[in-house]
């Protein structure tokens, strides 16, 4: 019956993650390729495309803020309500974009509106990631936290998977015309049915033994963020440092090679979208390998054995994507997100076993989300700046593995886990508690 259970909470973190993400990664994609276009239209072509650009940097923006007042009423009122409460809000807000009238018709009330729709987007994302995760790891076998952990890091892959396949279909399917003028607004529009595909699941698991544990001793932390900033300093500033690289070099593969292939290089925009689908897919099978492979040699290892990938990679990167040929496209974004799921796959149960349970949902939430800060908001926007400014992707490069080497000295920094992890006993997790 407990592996039931398990099995159900790993399927609900991955599936509510992979719902989640869809909605983050549509805005993404919708702002590399249509908002500077629709909403930006007065700008010339680079200017709207870094206008619309740093729309999409205001939901990393309120992540940590997400993840601040999600994880405080995770470590109070429990892990499985305020996961219901994230997926509804990124939901609502995820449909209101499919509905927002342009800047021809509102003017510059248009784009206001659509920075206030992606702000409610980054709260309810940085509240999700958190207790996705610690869900998956509070259930089942200790032994086994990094697999586990690994499925709703999946979601990610997922989450784009899905984005990029429906709007590359209808971008393959509708002329240029119609995909600007009603095209896009469609998978904005499908959240609203996947949203209440993602509840339906979410309300049926139950609720985290190891939270059950500590309410019941009546040990949770009455203001869980003061304490984690008074008690766990080390672990937050390891677990700051271990994301920036990792959510550095994700975005500029994903996001800003969108905005590279179809601006820079002129090339049709379903060839970015097409390679980044391919290089998913991949990616969405090898994340939950490498989550296993930690919980066997230690999370530290695999995770670093991914960052020296991805920097050796990233300068063959975009040398790939400068041959203007597909296949060759499609190469340089599978491997990339192959060194990628490296580092993501042990990165969940990395983060998360830093903290205590009492206070792992504001932790592991503060340390992941305002990393996407430094990370991911600002990672397309550098790229674009460094491109205009030097004139070669290799500048590019650079950035990424200076990011990268933030997030060595992140992992250096913190204690392994995995290996204390696997020798503990289910019934000797009550420890954590006050730990």
């Amino acid at each position: 019956m407990a592996g039931s259970q398990t099995r159900r909470v790993v399927l609900a973190g991955l599936i509510g993650t992979s719902l989640e993400w869809y909605d983050f990664f549509l805005y993404g994609s919708a702002a590399a390729l249509v908002f500077n276009k629709l909403f930006f239209p007065t700008f010339e072509p680079l200017t709207g495309t870094l206008l619309a650009l740093l729309t999409y940097a205001i939901g990393f923006v309120a992540r940590p803020l997400g993840g601040i007042v999600f994880g405080h009423f995770g470590d109070r009122a429990g892990r499985k309500n305020v996961l219901v409460a994230t997926l509804l809000l990124m939901g609502i807000a995820t449909f209101l974009i499919g509905l927002l009238p342009t800047h021809a018709t509102l003017g510059v009330a248009a784009p206001l509106l659509l920075v206030a729709l992606r702000f409610l987007q980054g709260l309810g994302l940085g509240g999700e990631w958190g207790g996705a995760v610690l869900m998956s790891i509070e259930h089942g076998d200790p032994g086994r936290r990094g697999f586990n952990a690994s499925w709703p890091q999946a979601g990610v892959p997922a989450g784009n998977l899905l984005a990029a396949g429906v709007l590359g279909i209808m971008s393959a399917a509708l002329p240029e015309e119609a995909f600007l003028s009603w095209g896009w607004r469609v998978p904005f529009l499908l959240s609203g049915l996947l949203v209440a595909v993602g509840l339906w699941i979410r309300l049926r698991i139950v609720e985290s033994p190891l939270f059950a544990e500590v309410e019941q001793s009546g040990q949770k932390a009455k203001m869980p963020l003061v304490e984690v900033l008074r008690t766990h300093p080390r672990a937050l500033a390891s677990a700051f440092c271990a994301r920036i690289g990792v959510d550095v070099a994700f975005y500029t593969f994903v996001t800003y090679s969108l905005s590279y292939v179809s601006e820079t290089l002129k090339l049709d925009r379903g060839v970015a979208l097409n390679a980044v689908l391919i290089g998913s897919a991949v990616q969405l099978l090898l994340i939950p390998l490498f989550g296993a492979l930690s919980d066997r040699v230690g999370r530290r290892p695999v995770y670093l054995a991914g960052a020296a990938a991805t920097a050796l990679w990233v300068f063959a990167f975009f040398p790939l994507l400068d041959s203007r040929s597909f296949p060759v496209i499609a190469l340089a974004s599978i491997v990339a997100l192959a060194c990628h799921a490296a580092m993501y796959g042990p990165q969940a149960a990395f983060i998360a076993e830093l903290f205590s349970t009492r206070l792992r949902y504001s932790g592991a939430s503060m340390g992941y989300q305002v990393a996407g800060i430094f990370g991911g908001a600002l990672a397309p926007i550098v790229a674009l700046e460094l491109l205009g400014r030097f004139q070669t992707t290799v500048a590019i490069s650079l950035y990424v593995v200076a990011a990268l080497a933030v997030t060595a000295a992140g992992l250096l920094i913190a204690p392994e886990s995995a290996p204390q992890a696997t020798r503990v006993p289910p019934a000797t997790n009550r420890a954590e508690i006050g730990k």
